[in-house]
Order: structure tokens, then sequence, then C-alpha cells
């Protein structure tokens, strides 16, 4: 397929700048915002039979006038179906600095650790032209975090080290709480980041660091929905994929069996594929929940149609035409136009199933991106 056929207008008041909230004013006059997760809009789509549904239905099965919201999902799991789920954690990769003798106020985003012992990371800075090898960024008017730029990688890219002699924990910590949550773009340019990101960018069930962007799809899970999913008797299967920036790399090519996908390293353990594939063989529906959870399960399936253990990087890029080898359920967001998500979703919804659901979602006001409403497809 080519790019062109997956570009849209998004207009930006239908882009998500927070999660769902509601706003109270305390008697002092100060404003709070309480924010409900699983509160979203959610549109399923049926790919068998074609239809889409976006209202909560009446006693006698009839749409009502009010949009279903992401709680509603437990009506279509069953005992015993699966839910996937992406169990990384986001660290608060932005940073701001200042560049040795102008003054410079430079973005630094980190993306990985290197060398633990000599605290090299891989960054990207911004603006780039500012800064060369040799130069020095301070973290701190007057504090101890220093980085030496020792390397140029990319356009954007640098290898930093730290200057910072202490033992590794400690110099973590110190990092990390310079840092803010590594929102989108398309949100940092509109607001800045606040405390309750570093809350709200992450999933409940985070467990294992890396991620310097949020398995979004996943955001909208509360602790009292999952609860309710538990007792209704869905199970949880947890893999470990640290999303990276590569999903958010413009695609420069109109024909996509030309793109390249940057690599994103995953893990599923033996405990994931023993509760997956036990639902597999018996029938039941198996959830991926976000596009890097699918694109996970793709890599990590055999030819028999079942889950293997796996421990290394993929560069998987799902769009139209695709066979799927595991996921018969899929959870997403609705994304940008032209973005990788967008495709992977048109690959296991169909693409004109699909588009007509973005349509819908642009009339009637869905809302876009990370923050954004849900989608649920279904295999009926």
């Amino acid at each position: 397929m080519k790019l062109s056929q997956f570009k849209f207008k998004l207009p930006e008041s239908q882009v998500a700048l927070e999660p769902p909230h509601r706003v109270f004013e305390n008697e002092d006059g100060t404003v709070e915002k309480v924010y409900h997760r699983d509160e979203c809009r959610l549109m399923v789509l049926h790919r068998k039979s074609q239809t889409i549904d976006m209202y909560e239905k009446d006693a006698e099965g009839n749409d009502t006038d009010r949009f279903m919201t992401f709680r509603n999902i437990i009506d279509y799991f069953e005992e015993g179906d699966v839910i996937m789920l992406n169990d990384t954690k986001v660290f608060p990769a932005r940073l701001y600095g200042t560049k040795e003798k102008t003054d410079a106020k430079i973005e630094v985003f980190l993306l990985r650790e290197l060398n633990e012992e000599l605290r090299l990371w891989d960054v990207l800075v911004e603006p780039a032209r500012k800064i060369r090898i040799g130069n020095k960024l301070f973290f701190e008017d007057d504090g101890p975090m220093v980085a030496e730029v020792i390397d140029n990688t990319t356009s954007r890219g640098r290898t930093l080290r730290f200057l910072y002699d202490c033992p590794h924990d400690e110099f973590k910590r110190e990092l990390f709480a310079l840092g803010s949550a590594p929102l989108p773009r398309y949100i940092v340019d509109r607001r800045d980041a606040t405390p309750d990101d570093m809350e709200n960018f992450q999933t409940i069930y985070a467990k294992n660091e890396g991620a310097v962007t949020a398995p979004a799809s996943g955001l909208h899970f509360s602790r009292e929905l999952m609860k309710r999913l538990e007792i209704r008797g869905v199970n949880f299967s947890f893999i470990t994929v640290h999303c990276g920036l590569g999903c958010f790399d413009p695609i420069e090519v109109e024909d996509l069996t030309k793109h390249k996908m940057s690599s994103e390293q995953m893990k599923v353990s033996a405990e994931a594929i023993e509760i997956a594939n036990k639902a597999k063989e018996e029938g039941h529906r198996l959830c991926s929940v976000g596009i890097s959870t699918m694109r996970a399960t793709e890599s990590a399936v055999g030819t028999d149609g079942m889950l293997k253990e796996f421990d290394g990087w993929t560069n998987k890029f799902i769009f139209p035409p695709y066979e799927f080898g595991f996921s018969n359920t899929l959870i997403t967001n609705f994304y940008h136009s032209e973005s990788t998500m967008v495709m992977a979703t048109a690959a296991f919804g169909g693409y004109d199933l699909v588009m007509e659901a973005y349509k819908q979602a642009l009339n009637n006001g869905y809302q876009f991106g990370c923050y954004g409403d849900a989608m649920l497809i279904l295999d009926d």
C-alpha cells in the first residue's frame, strides 16, 4: 500500500493533551483535576460483519445516545479470554540543560544507557546544531550533574558521558529527578509536562524500566477495571517491549515496503506464553493491547501459531496486507495521519473498515493520540 492512503486531516482540537479528567474548584479558588483513565470513549469494530459500535445499548439491545467508554470493554470479554499487556516502564527521559559558556538552553532526550560504569547514554539533543563533540552541558545552576558530548550518532543523536562520581543507583536517581515525562512532541509543543504526567503517562502495571514513550493503549486500564476483568475470569499475560521513538518517525517514502522501522528491545517469557498459548488452544480471545504488543507477538509467534520465548530486538513493520499469526483481538488508540500505528491497525481490522472508523471518529469528536480515545477490534 501507499503512504498517501493513510492521510487525513486531523483538527488540533481533536488531539488529546491530557487524559480524561474532571475539573473541580476548591473553596480557596484553586482548581484541581481528577483523572479517570478508563473514561475515554470506546469504539468497537467487528471485522467479519464490517460493523462499528459507538453507543451504549439499552435493555432491548438498541443504541442509546450515550457514547461507550473504555469501561464498557468488559462486556466483550468472557472467562478464559486472555488480554496481553506490555509491562514496560517509562522513565523521565526529557531533561533541559545549558551549554557551557553560552548558557544556551538545550533539550536532552535520554534514549538508553550504553555503559553503566562509564555513565554513557545515547541521547537526542535539540537544537542539535549547537551541540558538538567536546561541549559540556550543565543540568542545574550549581548542582553536580554535568555531561560531556563524546560522539555524534545521527543528525540529532549524541553520546553523552555524565561526569558524576557516585554509586550507579544514586546517579540514576539524581538523573531521573531532573527529568520529566517523555510526552510526544505534539503535546509538549502545546503545553509543558507536569508532575501528574509521570503518573498519567505510565500504565498501572508498568514493571520493567526502559521505555521512552508509553504503550499508550494500556493507559486506559484502571485498577478497578482490571479487577472486574479478573473477577470475570479474564487472564492477563505480560510481555515487555521497551517502546522507542521509532513509531513517531515520519515515513518519507510513498512505497511502504521501503520504510525501515527502528528496533525495540522485547522479551516474551515462558510464563507469558504458557497463559497465552493455553487460551489459544482452547479457542478463547487473545487480545493484544497496543501496537507494541502486537508487533512483539508477531515477532515471537512460531509457524505452528503458538508463541515462543523471545529475548532480543524487533523492527517488524506491520501494514496491509498482513496475515496475523497469533492475536485475534486488538485494543488500540486513534493516531495521527500517516503514522505506523494507523497502518498496523488497518492491517488488523481491514483497511476499509478502519478508515471508515477513523472517518466516524473525526466526525464525532473523538480524541486522538496517546491520551486519546480507544478502539477495540473483534474477529466477529
